[in-house]
């Protein structure tokens, strides 16, 4: 046989032996991840916030194309599977409050965005941390081909630490170290001393601290800004407010806001949080009739003796009371001053009133109050109590002789008798 031959049919033999299907697309590369904050990443002492993470891959491929007609790889080599992303403390003044959390897969070119929630502690220094973001995938490591048909990749898995910078702002942490009150009854208005202390790194000054009304509290700041000027790392101040309880209150301790506004050492204007504090408030005071009712008769002028009591847990001061006529009663003196009353003194009151002629006989009930003034010079007015008044008949013996008119003519009659008899013996 011809050699020229026998080549191009060994030639033809190998060229129907090679397999229809075309090449293999071979690609290579491999994830390269990365993080950073959305948004802001400075933080105040104390602070809780959720912290956004953008994880992004920016890993490329190389491809090599055999023919036009490839068979492409299941996944590409720079494709991160099933990342878990998980953030730790290290050695920053935070706590993580959330555990490590699946985000799926990240194609090269692309990112996602995962959640962390994040706790400063309150007296955090100012400063840079570095957060640790630990991030675990798998990726295709190699790519294979057997006979045009079968491709087989393999697959490796990796773990990564990416630090997230992060910065604790110098900011004045407050704290109530007491609190204590003078004067404050339920329904009067009193003093609130409270003791602050900045515990955090900033150097503030111009300072001022502030009261703020818990929407369910009965206690209502009525002079609620006090200055207190440089309030420096470590530094103490005492301050004093007015404070008013509600006359629906009763007496316990009570919440009510403080915070201190201040510039800060870069000249911006800043404001601590705001911290509750409880505030003991005492009881109401209050007074009582405690004198029997007085009794009158129809048609006489009288004077009522009333004893008040301060049955309250506060010193009234100033105290004067007042008596509202009804009918069948009209008065022209209807007030009494009482003076000052401690919790548990009483005072006498007299009142002069009319009773009309034709009143009926029965026990009336006439209201009456107290004005005072509270520890503050506040003026109150008390509850409105009942004073009861008996109106009894006339006609008894007892009745004549105890009338003031019927009195002095009696006593005319015994003093004209005796001035006769002692004329008469003289001139004997």
């Amino acid at each position: 046989m011809d050699i020229r031959k026998l080549l191009f049919l060994s030639l033809f033999m190998a060229v129907l032996t090679v397999p229809a299907l075309a090449g293999v697309e071979s690609l290579y590369g491999s994830p390269d991840l990365s993080a950073a904050v959305s948004g802001t990443n400075e933080f105040a002492p104390g602070d809780e916030v959720t912290l956004q993470v953008i994880v992004s891959n920016t890993g490329l491929n190389t491809v090599i194309q055999v023919t036009s007609s490839t068979i492409s790889p299941p996944d590409a080599p720079n494709l991160a599977k099933l990342v878990q992303a998980g953030l730790s403390a290290g050695s920053a003044p935070f706590t993580i409050k959330s555990e490590p959390q699946q985000i799926g897969d990240i194609a090269g070119g692309t990112s996602k965005t995962v959640n962390f929630v994040v706790k400063i502690d309150r007296n955090a220094p100012a400063g840079s941390y570095d957060l640790p973001l630990g991030l675990t995938y798998t990726y295709a490591d190699w790519t294979d081909s057997e006979s045009g048909t079968l491709i087989r990749t393999g697959y490796l898995k990796k773990t990564e630490t990416i630090n997230i910078p992060v910065k604790v702002t110098s900011d004045v942490n407050l704290e109530v170290v007491s609190a204590s009150t003078e004067y404050l009854n339920v329904g009067t208005e009193g003093y609130l001393h409270l003791t602050l202390s900045n515990t955090g790194h900033e150097q503030a000054t111009k300072a001022v601290a502030t009261l703020v009304r818990d929407s369910s509290s009965p206690l209502i700041p009525t002079d609620g800004s006090v200055y207190i000027g440089d309030f420096n790392p470590g530094d103490v101040a005492t301050v004093t407010f007015k404070v008013s309880a509600s006359s629906n209150a009763g007496a316990q301790t009570y919440p009510i806001g403080a915070y201190v506004e201040y510039k800060k050492s870069n000249g911006e204007t800043s404001k601590s949080d705001t911290e509750t504090v409880g505030v003991p408030v005492g009881g109401k005071i209050e007074f009582a009739v405690v004198s029997e009712a007085p009794v009158v008769r129809p048609g006489e002028k009288a004077t009522l003796e009333v004893t008040y009591k301060n049955t309250g847990a506060a010193m009234a001061y100033n105290a004067q009371s007042r008596i509202s006529s009804v009918d069948p009663f009209t008065s022209s003196d209807d007030t009494a001053y009482l003076g000052d009353l401690a919790p548990g003194e009483t005072a006498v009151a007299r009142y002069s009133v009319t009773v009309d002629a034709g009143a009926t006989i029965k026990q009336y009930g006439l209201d009456t109050e107290i004005r005072y003034r509270d520890a503050l010079d506040n003026s109150q007015i008390s509850d409105t109590m009942k004073l009861p008044v008996s109106v009894e008949k006339t006609g008894s013996a007892t009745d004549i002789f105890s009338n003031p008119i019927v009195i002095v003519l009696i006593a005319a009659i015994l003093i004209g008798a005796g001035y006769y008899i002692f004329k008469k013996r003289k001139a004997e």
